[in-house]
């Protein structure tokens, strides 16, 4: 059965896959970074996918400092992914379990993406930069568990980053958090719908 992809997946290249990545004409400073992450079997993350119908999955590695920060962009045939996986759940940071305990008690997943989930995946610090938001995406089955969610995040202690991130539904559809409370407070007209395949602005989330 072929996966159904989502925003925020990761994705392990086979060893082919690395293979076949090293092989293409890349500059000095993104080879330097893939070879890293090839030699580490580090994951890339799901991005942007074509409309149509293709093998082809695009995926994304977001580079520390130490490379620019680049965000270098390629698509691999699906038969070169090895597997995909997840982004850590909240837990993985200690300043986050009372939080993460709280949205389990609900149902409700969050996980870690952004620079704070690299930094944990890959390692490497530079990752973070002063200020950095720490980023959660929220697996939410409708949207009174949205709010839920939502009401949690907000209510949060004011400490260490700024909480920023996504809820994400069981179609794939996105919004951010924040703007979610500001719309269903009435304080804004549209919502910002994030899906694979690009974003639109909506006053209704209509069933997919």
């Amino acid at each position: 059965m072929t996966t159904r992809l989502h925003r925020h997946q990761l994705a392990l290249l086979s060893d082919a896959g690395w293979q076949a990545v090293m092989a293409r004409d890349w500059d000095e400073q993104a080879r330097a970074c893939l070879t890293h992450w090839a030699a580490r079997r580090l994951p890339l993350v799901v991005t942007r996918q074509q409309q149509q119908q293709s093998d082809q999955v695009a995926l994304g590695l977001p580079a520390p400092q130490r490379w620019g920060r680049r965000r270098i962009a390629l698509a691999v045939p699906r038969t070169q992914i090895a597997w995909f996986d997840e982004f850590p759940e909240a837990s993985a940071l200690p300043r986050l379990r009372p939080l993460h305990a709280a949205l389990k008690s609900l149902g409700i997943t969050a996980r870690i993406y952004g620079s704070h989930g690299w930094r944990l995946l890959t390692g490497l610090p530079d990752h973070l930069r002063d200020g950095s938001d720490l980023d959660l995406w929220l697996a939410a089955a409708d949207e009174a568990q949205a709010d839920e969610a939502a009401a949690l995040l907000a209510s949060a202690p004011a400490q260490g980053p700024r909480l920023d991130g996504e809820l994400v539904f069981p179609d794939g559809r996105a919004v951010a958090w924040r703007e979610w409370l500001a719309w269903r407070a009435g304080a804004a007209r549209h919502l910002l719908v994030k899906t694979l395949h690009g974003s639109l602005l909506c006053e209704a989330l209509e069933p997919a």
